[in-house]
């Protein structure tokens, strides 16, 4: 199947989704950050115009030549939003219209001001005050600088304490579908994952949810936690369909802890690192989504799809957020794997071109045009 054929049916199967996916009860955490983009200046040539760094490997070279000396280093703010894995998953799953609860760390007691617009599509349940970043973006990716106290505050006790034992199990139970992303930054996450597990039992059994993970970044954590988390993760499978949604770096290191053999040097080797991931954790589907295609694998097999591509994306920050959101509404409406990684790579793909989350008639349109 050649992709502008795959393409094209996966807009035909968007067109008629509304109320499909008004049926599905939409729920994502834990996190939620306040975002400055920036572009760090490489030459300054009036009081209006500059020349930003379009790579990080000359930014680099320029860092480690400070040395033993000192640099100074302008920044621009292009832009300021709300950030975080969850947040921008779930705006961009409520923007293609699926029916989604938030509760993560929006503002409290009040909701952060850069939360409003969100609050409009999502009914967000908010427990703690947004983190911080700044991002660096480049054309070949970006730098994120995180200022993390908040983070602390998720936390089992303090979700319970702030929103209410009885809140927080009705929002789980009710909800067809769970993100949890972000497993990085929040050092309570695996914590709160096994809450999860011993308190909210399935209200009537046989009905499984499906259950969503995104990392975010390992390298930083030890390798016994990250062991642990897969662990949590495959229990969550007896009971749940789960997915669990990787980048390049990300599932490489993956493969390194669970002591597994494999590349993404080419997209049918990124697809046999999926299943191997898969087997190896006991689990429903693995997804890995490299810049320029993207892989999964199942019980039925292994696919892998080219991604719409750019060298000059408006933004990258969010885009991984955009792939996993587009893969979720794809696989609540019933579709297989390769239909949904198309599905995904097309959200990802408007969304770095045009800097905004497309609805579903934008993201149909660009799908025809693959």
């Amino acid at each position: 199947m050649t992709d502008s054929r795959l393409a094209r049916q996966t807009a035909e199967r968007l067109i008629g989704s509304r109320a499909q996916l008004l049926k599905f009860s939409c729920l994502l955490g834990f996190d939620g950050f306040l975002d400055s983009i920036l572009q760090v200046v490489d030459q300054r040539q009036t009081a209006t115009k500059y020349l930003p760094y379009t790579s990080i490997k000359p930014f680099a070279k320029k860092i480690g030549e400070a040395a033993g000396k000192s640099a100074n280093f302008e920044v621009v703010p292009t832009m300021e939003k709300i950030g975080g894995n969850g947040p921008l998953m779930a705006f961009a799953m409520s923007t293609l219209g699926a029916p989604v609860e938030y509760m993560g760390m929006c503002g409290y007691p009040k909701l952060h001001p850069v939360f409003t617009e969100f609050a409009k599509r999502a009914k967000v349940h908010s427990f703690a005050e947004p983190a911080l970043t700044s991002a660096l973006e480049f054309n070949d990716g970006k730098i994120m600088l995180g200022q993390l106290a908040s983070v602390q505050d998720a936390n089992w006790e303090t979700i319970l304490s702030r929103l209410g034992d009885k809140a927080v199990q009705k929002l789980w139970s009710s909800a067809s579908f769970v993100g949890m992303v972000n497993w990085t930054m929040l050092p309570h996450m695996s914590a709160i994952w096994k809450k999860l597990l011993t308190e909210y039992k399935p209200v009537k059994p046989g009905k499984r949810k499906q259950l969503f993970f995104d990392l975010a970044d390992p390298a930083k954590r030890i390798e016994a936690d990250l062991l642990a988390a897969l662990k949590i993760i495959g229990e969550f499978q007896s009971e749940n369909d789960v997915t669990l949604g990787l980048n390049e770096s990300e599932a490489m290191h993956v493969a390194k802890v669970l002591r597994l053999k494999g590349a993404t040097k080419n997209p049918k080797a990124c697809a046999s690192l999926a299943g191997a991931i898969r087997e190896k954790m006991g689990i429903q589907v693995v997804v890995i989504h490299p810049i320029q295609y993207a892989c999964a694998a199942d019980a039925e097999g292994e696919v892998f799809v080219n991604g719409p591509y750019t060298s000059k994306p408006k933004i990258s920050t969010g885009a991984g957020d955009h792939f996993n959101a587009g893969f979720a509404i794809a696989r609540l409406l019933g579709l297989g794997l390769a239909h949904s990684l198309q599905l995904a790579v097309a959200a990802s793909g408007f969304y770095v071109r045009h800097g905004n989350s497309p609805n579903r008639e934008q993201l149909v349109r660009f799908l025809q045009t693959l």
